[in-house]
């Protein structure tokens, strides 16, 4: 198996700048941005020493599916994906914020709740619920985006009490993530799974609000398998998902969530190629496409070749 794409480190013609982020190598143009989706993972804001082979591929993939079809309901900053890793786009003005949008309690929620909380981001969740529940209706849960460290939660209240952006970009932010949402939900139902929660971000260019990033991907999104949800439900049982929730598992079961003092642990290399298979899994159930691995001997040297031939096309 490929070993994955661990790091980049480009030079590419009209470069300004670059930016190592937890999973996406950013080069900055004047107007553009080339960003390259690695093998890299993270959890609980950490990123794991191994890479997990093609995960990059996958996600820029997924990214690209969700992003052109998103975009009757918002511009988008993707133009072109010239390369099986590589998205082009639109350089924007990044807004401090993450539109995470729950439809189900799961996840972090959850973990809130079962500690006794009712209210998140503002937002009251009710009484008598339990993991995997829906919610009456989809709720808005933000957080900061954070440069390093860990993201937080924040209300509404305080992004417009803080000027993160004014009431009016706030009502924009939240319509534009509920109906994305709305979208990536019957997107989902579609090929058979539950859209549970997410996240978007938005950034501005031009003077618009446009989105920016990945979407509906499993970094950034949790998916259940519809088949057999209610009864698993009714049951208690656990819900069958497709996320990257089963690595934070796996660090929780071995003694690592992100605390200080707390050292991670390093993947087995059995369990690195089953986290691969599982992101290929989520890619042909979500898109109904069948994966094929890009050419993984020299994946350096193929995206240089690839974003050099566009660039010199289209710039």
């Amino acid at each position: 198996m490929s070993k994955g794409l661990n790091d980049t480190n480009y030079r590419f013609p009209g470069q300004l700048s670059q930016y190592k982020g937890k999973v996406r190598d950013i080069y900055y143009m004047k107007d553009k941005i080339v960003a390259v989706a690695s093998d890299r993972i993270s959890a609980f804001d950490h990123i794991l020493p191994k890479p997990i082979p093609y995960k990059g591929q996958i996600l820029n993939q997924i990214a690209a599916h969700f992003l052109k079809a998103s975009e009757n309901i918002v511009t988008t900053w993707l133009e072109a994906n010239p390369d099986p890793n590589v998205s082009i786009g639109k350089k924007a003005d990044p807004i401090k914020l993450e539109m995470v949008v729950r439809g189900y309690l799961a996840g972090h929620a959850w973990r809130e709740y079962k500690s006794g909380k009712r209210l998140i981001c503002g937002v009251t969740m009710p009484d008598g619920m339990k993991e995997g529940d829906r919610f009456p209706e989809p709720i808005i849960t933000p957080a900061t985006k954070a440069d390093e460290g860990h993201d937080e939660d924040i209300s509404e209240a305080d992004i417009l009490s803080q000027g993160i952006v004014s009431l009016t970009d706030w009502n924009k932010l939240s319509i534009y993530a509920l109906q994305l949402f709305y979208l990536g939900t019957e997107m989902a139902k579609e090929k058979g799974l539950i859209l549970v929660d997410t996240k978007y971000e938005f950034g501005y260019y031009d003077d618009e609000i446009i989105l920016i990033d990945e979407i509906h991907t499993p970094d950034s999104s949790r998916y259940y398998i519809l088949d057999g949800y209610a009864d698993r439900q009714e049951k208690g049982e656990k819900q069958k998902q497709l996320s990257k929730e089963f690595v934070r598992e796996w660090l929780m079961e071995n003694g690592f969530q992100g605390k200080d003092g707390q050292v991670m642990p390093v993947m087995p290399d059995e369990f690195v190629e089953t986290v691969s298979n599982r992101y290929i899994e989520l890619y042909e159930s979500i898109t109904g496409i069948k994966f094929i691995k890009a050419d993984a001997k020299n994946i350096n040297s193929r995206i240089e070749k690839n974003v050099l031939n566009y660039l010199e096309s289209n710039l």
